[in-house]
C-alpha cells in the first residue's frame, strides 16, 4: 500500500476519518510511517497545509477551543460521543460570561437575583437581595441547551464536528511522528491523525490517561430535575437556595436551582461517595414542602474533579476543563473555567503555530497556555480551596459560614468576585473586620457545639 501523499501527508486513504477499518485490519495493519511534514529550518514551518489539532469533547471546554482554534485558521476535528446529552451540572454561570462569550439571552432559563443560604439548623440568610446592582443577577441554564449552542458555533467557525467515541490514542514516540486517534461511529471503528491534541472529555478523561497525566481526587454529584406545580415553581422565579450539614454533605453543599420549568435539587461530596443517595434523600426532606407535588423527570450524577490534575500538557497534548481539574473548590463551579481553558488554549495554539503554518511543541503550549492560566486563575482556586477547608468540614463552621453571609460587605466582596470573575478589590478596614468577625463566628459556633453535645451526653 503506497504512503505516498503530496497535498495531506496526514491524511493518505487509510487515516481519512470516513474510512472505515475492521479488527483484523487493525489488528495486522503496522503503525502508520507517517511522519509530520515540517520544513528543515527553525521556524518547523508546515510544507502544504495547515496544523491539524483534534478536540476530544463537545462540551463549553471543548467547543470553545474548537472554535478559537478554526477561527484562528488551524485545521479542527471536534469528536463528541454524544450530541443528545450533557453532563449533570447546576446550570449557574457568572454574569460576565454572557458578554465575554457572546452567549444570547434566549438561552438564559432564569436570571437569579435571590439566594437563600440554609445552616443546619436552618437558619436563613438572604443572599443578594440587597446587594446585587439592578442589573445584576445569576443567570442559570440547562446544559444541554448551552453546549449544544457553543458546539454548533463551533461548527460555523469552520470545525469539523465528528459524531464518535474516542476509545484510545495512540501516542507518537519523537516528534515527527503524529498522534492516531481510535474512534467509532455507528459501530465502524476509524482513525484520525492530528498533530496536537485538546483533551476536553471530563473527569474520566481518556485523553489524560493515554499520556498519563496522573490521578485527582474526584467529587460525585447528584442531581434530580423536579417539574413542580405552577404554584410551587412561581416560588422559585428568581430564587435559588444552597443548603450546609451534615444531613445533605460532609463536605460539600446541596442546591435548589430554578430552570425553565422545573427546578434541579442535588447534592454533591467528595469523601463519602458511596452515600451520595443517603445526602440526596437528606436534601428532599429539608425542601419537602417546598416540592411536594412535584415529579422527578431526570435523574443525573457525574465525577467532579477537586484539584487540577499533576500534568496537564504533555507533549503536544493539552488538558482543558473538567479533564485538566478546573473546577473550584467551594462553589463547585466549573462552566466558566471550562470554556475560558478551551478559549485560552485554542488561542494560544493559534499563536504559537503563527495560525496554523508551524507545528507546535510541549513548550509552547506550556509557554502561551499553562502558565498564562495559571497566572490569571490559580490564586482563585487557592483561594476558594481553602474556604472550603475552613467551613465545611463541621456543622459549626458551616453556621458560622451562614451567619458571615448575612454581612452586606461579605456578600458584595463575593458576587464582585463571583460575577466578574477576578478576586475583588476591598477595603482594608473592611477586610480586618471580615476576618475578626470570621474567627468569632468560628469560635462561637464551635463553643455552642461543644455545649450541644454536652447535653446530648
Amino acid at each position: 500500500m503506497s504512503m505516498t501523499q503530496t497535498h495531506h501527508p496526514f491524511q493518505p486513504c487509510f487515516l481519512s476519518p470516513l474510512k472505515t477499518t475492521t479488527s483484523s485490519e487493525c489488528t495486522h495493519s503496522k503503525r502508520p510511517t507517517l511522519t509530520i511534514t515540517a520544513s528543515s529550518s527553525p521556524t518547523n514551518l508546515l510544507s502544504g497545509r495547515k496544523l491539524r489539532v483534534a478536540v476530544v469533547g463537545g462540551g463549553p471546554a471543548g467547543s470553545s477551543a474548537a472554535e478559537a482554534l478554526a477561527s484562528g485558521g488551524i485545521e479542527t476535528f471536534l469528536f463528541e460521543r454524544s450530541t443528545s446529552t450533557a453532563k449533570p451540572c447546576g446550570g449557574a454561570i457568572p454574569l460576565c460570561m454572557l458578554d465575554e462569550f457572546s452567549i444570547p439571552l434566549y438561552l438564559i432559563d432564569r436570571h437569579v437575583t435571590r439566594m437563600k443560604i440554609i445552616s443546619p439548623s436552618n437558619l436563613t440568610v438572604d443572599f443578594g437581595s440587597k446587594t446585587l446592582k439592578p442589573h445584576e443577577s445569576i443567570p442559570m441554564l440547562r446544559r444541554e441547551v448551552l453546549d449544544s449552542f457553543l458546539r454548533s458555533r463551533a461548527q460555523s467557525s469552520g470545525a469539523h464536528l465528528i459524531p464518535a467515541l474516542v476509545t484510545h490514542l495512540e501516542v507518537p514516540s519523537s516528534s515527527t511522528e503524529p498522534y492516531i486517534i481510535h474512534h467509532t461511529s455507528n459501530n465502524t471503528k476509524r482513525t484520525l491523525a492530528v498533530d496536537v491534541i485538546i483533551g476536553a472529555d471530563g473527569a474520566n478523561s481518556r485523553v489524560a490517561k493515554s499520556i498519563k497525566a496522573g490521578n485527582y481526587t474526584c467529587a460525585i454529584a447528584f442531581q434530580e430535575r423536579i417539574r413542580l406545580p405552577e404554584e410551587k415553581m412561581e416560588y422559585y422565579q428568581n430564587l435559588a437556595e444552597m443548603y450546609v450539614g451534615n444531613d445533605v454533605s460532609p463536605d460539600f453543599y446541596a442546591w435548589v436551582f430554578p430552570k425553565c420549568d422545573h427546578v434541579a435539587v442535588g447534592t454533591g461530596t467528595v469523601c463519602a461517595k458511596p452515600d451520595i443517595k443517603v445526602y440526596q434523600r437528606g436534601i428532599r426532606e429539608r425542601v419537602s414542602h417546598k416540592i411536594n407535588g412535584g415529579k422527578v423527570i431526570k435523574v443525573e450524577a457525574h465525577p467532579i474533579p477537586e484539584h487540577p490534575r499533576p500534568t496537564r500538557v504533555r507533549g503536544r497534548v493539552a488538558l482543558v476543563g473538567d479533564a485538566a481539574g478546573y473546577v473550584t473548590k467551594c462553589s463547585g463551579e466549573g462552566i466558566y473555567f471550562a470554556a475560558k481553558s478551551g478559549r485560552m488554549c485554542g488561542e494560544a495554539i493559534v499563536k504559537a503555530s503563527e495560525g496554523g503554518e508551524k507545528m507546535v511543541s510541549e513548550e509552547d503550549l506550556k509557554r502561551e497556555y499553562l502558565r498564562e492560566w495559571d497566572r490569571k486563575f490559580m490564586k482563585t482556586f487557592r483561594f476558594l480551596d481553602l474556604l472550603q477547608r475552613l467551613f465545611y468540614g463541621s456543622n459549626a463552621a458551616r453556621e458560622a459560614l451562614v451567619e458571615l453571609c448575612g454581612d452586606e460587605y461579605v456578600q458584595r466582596m463575593t458576587f464582585d468576585s463571583y460575577l466578574y470573575k477576578k478576586l475583588a478589590n476591598g477595603d482594608r478596614w473592611e477586610d480586618v473586620k471580615m476576618v475578626l468577625n470570621t474567627i468569632g463566628s468560628l469560635v462561637r459556633c464551635r463553643i455552642v457545639e461543644r455545649e450541644m453535645e454536652a447535653l446530648k451526653v
